[in-house]
């Protein structure tokens, strides 16, 4: 077995794409684009399969519908015309929405001058290729073999507990006599969330772990509690309504905005929060709301029974009079981004609450260093005052409301993590998406505690042989 790494930078989190070669069939696990980059600089390098692993993509694998997972698939497609591309039917539903809504968002920052880079895909380019999509069931293997393939390799999808129909992948084939096995944890989520109950893996051994290693670097995720940090935010957000304040909460459309809003719902029936207070969600949080709503009987949950419309919401007005009378009143907003990047809803939303002590931003979700979302945080906990740009339209703002951070992540932490390697016991480990100080503790503690396992540490473009 052959593997290189074909996207992200060796010290960031982006553009996940894997590239396995197994006696000739070639398999890349994901897809994704970098949200930091823009054009062709966000894509994986295509390009290192032919030119350095001579070597060609028969299957692409994509764990989720996240953009740094699937969003450079219509690149890969236009690249590999042949390629079978397998993932849940939930992903499916997900990809069929969130692609052509890339492919739109690309346009349009090109023709308002936020970029200068070309799309990298349009929405024709996106409806070409759906037909090469094959979902699967999980647990129930499927043929992964390619057409120059010298032993038959089969695939199977694992409940990853990330996202809505996310799922790691274990590739088994037979190699001198024996049966061999690499598993790809993608994201994965062992603790439950609100909607979503925690990863459900196979037992091990495997020969080969793809390991992600997301919050490793991360000691406090250890130590706090889901619930807890559940509790805090409801007693967060009813402190600013007491006071009359608006609470805005960034989140990410896929994943962390349903995962609030059945939070909302609790706190509601609870009596934490008044039932009459109004909630508004915006953008394709929406449609993605309604997608968990229609598989909810079909992918794996906490409470089937629960509808993610239930929760008694309203669509935010998009008029800038109507949403004065909006923010002037007690209410909780939930929109995207969850970094509040330049030009998304919860970043003029944001604009306009944090000069306001009585207001609230509460983040909910992971936000990179660069980020707005990070900047906000940097500055409240500087002090009341401390300014902040969010926009550079707008210019630097005081931060008077109040602005706290809780950890809802959608990852494992890094105990978790040690945990899972524990029971799947892989000879070899290879450690993925993760900036540069949390693959190094993973790769530190494992040699630790299982000194007997082999550790890979990839760059960009370097293949690793596994025999």
């Amino acid at each position: 077995m052959r593997y290189m790494s074909l996207g992200g930078a060796p010290d960031e989190i982006g553009a996940s794409c894997h590239y396995v070669e197994i006696d000739g069939t070639g398999i890349l696990l994901d897809a994704g684009a970098d949200p930091e980059e823009e054009g062709f600089e966000s894509v994986p390098d295509l390009a290192l399969v032919p030119e350095r692993a001579d070597g060609y993509v028969d299957h692409a694998v994509v764990t989720h519908a996240h953009h740094d997972h699937i969003g450079s698939l219509p690149v890969v497609l236009r690249e590999f015309p042949h390629v079978h591309v397998h993932m849940t039917d939930a992903t499916r539903e997900l990809s069929d929405l969130l692609l052509p809504a890339s492919a739109r968002l690309q346009r349009r920052k090109m023709m308002e001058g936020e970029s200068d880079a070309d799309p990298i895909f349009d929405e024709d380019d996106v409806q070409a290729v759906s037909y090469l999509y094959f979902t699967h069931e999980l647990e129930v293997p499927f043929d992964l073999t390619g057409l120059k393939g010298g032993t038959k390799v089969t695939g199977t999808l694992y409940d990853a507990g990330h996202v809505l129909g996310s799922a790691g992948v274990l590739l088994e084939w037979d190699e001198d006599g024996r049966r061999r096995s690499l598993f790809y944890t993608g994201d994965t989520g062992q603790t439950s969330q609100a909607v979503l109950p925690g990863a459900d893996y196979p037992e091990g051994p495997v020969d080969i772990m793809l390991l992600e290693s997301t919050l490793a670097a991360d000691p406090i995720t250890e130590t706090i509690s889901r619930r807890d940090e559940e509790e805090r935010l409801g007693e967060s957000i009813a402190a600013v309504l007491d006071r009359g304040g608006t609470v805005l909460l960034p989140v990410f459309s896929l994943g962390r905005s349903q995962e609030i809003l059945a939070l909302i719902d609790r706190y509601k029936k609870r009596g934490l929060v008044d039932d009459d207070i109004p909630v508004y969600t915006a953008g394709m949080m929406r449609a993605i709301s309604d997608i968990y709503d229609r598989t909810r009987f079909t992918t794996p949950r906490v409470d089937d029974e629960f509808k993610v419309y239930d929760v008694d919401q309203s669509r935010l007005p998009r008029s800038s009079s109507a949403l004065s009378d909006v923010l002037k009143k007690p209410g909780i907003i939930a929109v995207g981004s969850g970094m509040m990047f330049e030009s998304t809803i919860s970043n003029r939303i944001a604009r306009q609450l944090i000069e306001d002590e009585k207001n609230g931003v509460f983040l909910v979700g992971y936000a990179r260093h660069d980020s707005p979302a990070h900047k906000l945080l940097d500055a409240r906990l500087e002090g009341p005052g401390t300014e902040v740009e969010l926009s550079r339209v707008k210019g630097p703002q005081p931060v008077n409301c109040t602005v706290d951070r809780f950890r809802f992540s959608g990852h494992s932490n890094r105990r978790q993590l040690l945990e899972l390697v524990e029971r799947m016991k892989p000879k070899t480990i290879i450690l993925v998406h993760g900036e540069p100080e949390a693959r190094d503790w993973m790769a530190d503690n494992i040699r630790y505690f299982h000194p007997e396992t082999d550790i890979w540490v990839p760059d960009r473009g370097e293949i690793i042989t596994v025999k």
